[in-house]
């Protein structure tokens, strides 16, 4: 049986949005540091972070922009069966990349904050 080419896309969008989601570490200068005071600290500027909004909404956000352009690509190239399979494919597509800029904006938002608290951030 041969593989839904459809379904393999997503597959590798989801594959490459998790991957992304490994680096969310973030790396500090531990020297001089009090690390009980540093841990009050990452979480307070993490409650900032999650002041800008939720990662659920960012991505429904991509996800509908990404149908409606996916689904104009196929009904340009194709049928309305194209249309609706490059529809979800950019669904899906423009959901993992709405929950990255996401993710990615309040990691930012936390490194800041504790530069801004003295912390040298090292990533």
């Amino acid at each position: 049986m041969k593989p839904n080419p459809y379904l393999v896309v997503i597959s590798i969008v989801v594959s490459l949005a998790l991957a992304g989601c490994a680096s969310n570490k973030i790396i500090i200068d531990k020297q001089y540091v009090d690390m009980a005071a540093y841990n009050h600290d990452l979480e307070e500027c993490r409650a900032y972070a999650d002041e800008t909004g939720g990662v659920a909404g960012e991505a429904a956000k991509g996800a509908v922009g990404g149908a409606v352009v996916g689904g104009a690509i196929g009904a340009i190239v194709g049928n309305s069966r194209t249309a609706g399979k490059l529809g979800g494919v950019g669904a899906v597509t423009g959901a993992v990349r709405g929950g990255s800029k996401s993710k990615a904006e309040k990691l930012k938002i936390v490194k800041r904050c504790l530069s801004g608290r003295g912390y040298r951030v090292l990533n």
